[in-house]
């Protein structure tokens, strides 16, 4: 029973000494007693803290002549205590302690400043990014007793102001409130965000652009950024356009902008961050470990899309060999950033699996899916063949993304296609006979919808099915021509045509959606782009279309003429 008592207190005594961290070195064994016995204090939590642990603080902390912090829960236990040097203590990373739905961390920080500075710049920057429930100071006098507690707290309510300093006070005539205090700025916090009971379960996500473009193009982009994410059903909380003359290679926005972005996290309830740049591997770190939110790029949100809409066996192999490719770089991130990169959007499909395994594994796995792609490619291309025995010309529709070109094969061929008002609404390419008026067949195809930046390796895993456009006789280029970007997203799909080397191919443009803005534009904008107006839902509007689409094809194939 001895043996086993004593081992109890040794287990004891380590977990106390575990709480210590810092900057331990060079202190004497008396000393790191003193912090050991800190890190087991135990206080009401009324108070911020305890005149007697206070009075500890100081005395310990001027002692060792180092900067004392100590990390205070809401029971009124110290988590941690943390030792800097003269000037300045450096909080741990926080992860294993609470940081749910946009709530304050549960957590106070106590720590000492001995030469008698105030409440400084770095301790509001670790109040906001840390979301503290508070940030104190106590002023350490040379015989070691505390002068006074200076506190601060954020502050729920938008404006100017981020944070309120409370009135310095003596420890000991501190009035016993912190807890209602806490609980008040909570509920204000709640209060204040918008309310959505609808929305419970969606990824809440602020939208961040940063850019050295102009304004108006950075606009137009988080535009888009904003329909893929309600393509993904993310509820889009807010959005951040900060214009820079040059990137932060770490943080990619400035700090100050960080700071301010967080604040507004917390106010909106909002637990996901959403660039319209491309993050490399530190970078997404380095802003998951300065906010302890989940952090994505508009490469993965793409990808997520993918996963959620690829229905086909073959989508689902070219979805999963794009997140792999896009994942093994980032195998190098810290566990709690992967772990909090795993759930919700960049976790679905095979990031729930893949994420945690090795580099070996995963190109072995690349390298099975590259050889299943490539069946798939010679199932297409005999498929191709037969359809060429058949004799029957091919029309490809291509496009932007949510251009109307799903809506369009219905209408044409009396189909139920799914055609949502979404971004990437099909993936899986589509094929249906459909009779000119003229008795001539011909077999049209849907394909997946370009986008602006799409994703290299996205392209190349969808290699297989965009090689079904080198075989069409006429491709139809469907534009949505009430897009305010209609034209930048025309030169998108030109450009992606000739990297694709489908040039050669005569190409119909068709300016969709025409009855949705004035007919003197629409005219004007046909005859400026030699393109022929539709609007795909009113089959009474296709006579031109087909007409001009049956005249290219007999060009093609002069044994039906």
């Amino acid at each position: 029973m001895i043996s086993v008592s004593c081992a109890n207190v040794r287990r004891r005594r380590r977990n106390v000494i575990s709480k210590v961290t810092g900057n331990i070195q060079g202190l004497k064994p008396a000393q790191r007693k003193s912090l050991d016995r800190l890190a087991s204090r135990r206080f009401s939590p009324e108070f911020i803290i305890s005149p007697e642990l206070a009075r500890a603080l100081t005395e310990t902390s001027v002692a060792i002549a180092r900067q004392i912090g100590l990390l205070i829960n809401r029971v009124g236990h110290v988590e941690c205590v943390i030792v800097g040097d003269h000037k300045t203590i450096v909080i741990p990373v926080l992860n294993q302690i609470r940081s749910a739905g946009g709530r304050l961390k549960g957590l106070r920080c106590v720590h000492t400043h001995l030469a008698g500075e105030p409440i400084s710049e770095d301790d509001l920057m670790d109040l906001l990014f840390l979301r503290l429930d508070l940030m104190a100071v106590l002023k350490a006098q040379p015989d070691g007793l505390p002068e006074k507690l200076y506190a601060v707290h954020l502050l729920p309510a938008g404006g100017d102001e981020q944070w309120h300093f409370l009135p310095p006070v003596v420890p000991a005539q501190q009035p016993a409130n912190f807890l209602e205090l806490i609980t008040a700025l909570e509920d204000e916090f709640v209060r204040l965000r918008p309310v959505r009971e609808v929305d419970r379960g969606r990824d809440r996500a602020i939208l961040i652009s940063v850019t050295t473009m102009a304004k108006k193009n950075a606009e137009e982009s988080v535009d888009e950024l904003i329909e893929l994410a309600r393509s993904d059903d993310v509820l889009v909380l807010d959005t951040v356009i900060q214009r820079r003359n040059r990137i932060n290679p770490r943080l990619i926005l400035g700090k100050g902008k960080l700071g301010e972005l967080m604040l507004t996290a917390l106010r909106f309830n909002a637990n996901l961050l959403i660039f319209d740049q491309e993050l490399n591997p530190s970078q997404i770190r380095s802003i998951t470990d300065h906010t302890e939110m989940r952090v994505i790029d508009r490469t993965q949100l793409i990808l997520d899309i993918f996963a959620r809409r690829a229905l086909s066996r073959e989508g689902k192999l070219q979805i999963e060999m794009a997140q792999l490719k896009y994942m093994l770089p980032r195998l190098g991130m810290r566990d709690d950033a992967l772990s909090r990169l795993t759930g919700g959007i960049g976790g679905r499909g095979p990031g729930e699996t893949k994420l945690e395994v090795d580099r070996r594994r995963i190109n072995d796995r690349l390298a099975k899916l590259g050889k299943r792609l490539k069946e798939v490619s010679r199932e297409r291309y005999n498929r191709r063949a037969r359809r060429r025995k058949r004799d029957l010309p091919v029309l490809s529709l291509v496009g932007y993304t949510n251009a109307g070109k799903s809506t369009l094969l219905n209408t044409l061929t009396n189909s139920e296609i799914v055609a949502e008002d979404k971004l990437f609404a099909t993936l899986d390419p589509t094929s249906r006979r459909l009779r000119f008026p003229e008795e001539m067949e011909v077999i049209i195809t849907d394909t997946v919808g370009f986008i602006r930046n799409l994703p290299a390796d996205l392209l190349q895993a969808f290699k297989a099915t965009l090689e079904e456009l080198h075989e069409a006789d006429v491709l139809v280029h469907v534009v949505d021509l009430a897009n305010p970007r209609f034209v930048d997203q025309m030169q998108v799909v030109d450009d992606l045509l000739r990297d694709l080397d489908l040039s050669g191919i005569p190409c119909l443009r068709l300016f969709n959606k025409s009855d949705l803005v004035g007919e003197e534009f629409a005219a004007r904008m046909a005859v400026e782009y030699g393109a022929i107006l539709i609007c795909a839902r009113d089959a009474a509007t296709f006579v031109s279309f087909l007409a001009e689409a049956q005249r290219l094809v007999r060009e093609r194939w002069p044994v039906l003429r």
